[in-house]
């Protein structure tokens, strides 16, 4: 199923997308990722990571937005992508999580060219619990998260439907 926002913004809504999955985790710290792809069968790429992630004893899924058809950012020459949220709870310190989200953007065959360029699957630490961190390889909460609708519209679709 999907809902037309505007001319360039649609939400996509599939079997794990929005989904609510657990409410009870006795891990330490609530993550929100932002998800984002571009290259491929996209959704397809989501749901093999929520896969992964469910059967990942590391990472307790919560639940997860709608998908955001959008345009690009910064590169314009590419395909619209699709963007979505997954809050999960994890005992991983930030920099471990940022390696285990990075292994897994390699697993599905992200490559790194340049800044903005498509990709099949980016994983961003939107927010990791009220932590504020700024270093050279992390910046949490995400730069800019507030003013991308690829974060603001699956945010506020989560927060007014759960």
């Amino acid at each position: 199923m999907k809902k037309k926002l505007s001319q360039n913004l649609t939400l996509f809504y599939s079997n794990n997308f929005p989904k609510k999955f657990n409410n009870n985790s006795s891990k330490k710290y609530d993550v929100t990722l932002g998800i984002g792809g571009n290259i491929g069968n996209t959704k397809k790429i989501f749901d093999k990571l929520i896969l992964c992630l469910k059967k990942d004893s590391r990472f307790t899924l919560l639940m997860t937005s709608p998908l955001l058809q959008n345009p690009p950012f910064g590169f314009l020459e590419q395909n619209d992508f699709l963007n979505g949220i997954i809050t999960i709870k994890s005992d991983l310190c930030p920099n471990e999580l940022l390696q285990a989200m990075q292994r897994y953007e390699t697993k599905f065959g992200r490559k790194r060219s340049f800044q903005d360029a498509p990709r099949t699957l980016d994983i961003d630490i939107i927010f990791f619990d009220n932590k504020k961190i700024d270093t050279k390889n992390l910046i949490i909460p995400h730069k800019n998260w507030a003013n991308r609708e690829s974060v603001i519209i699956p945010l506020k679709y989560m927060k007014n439907n759960f």
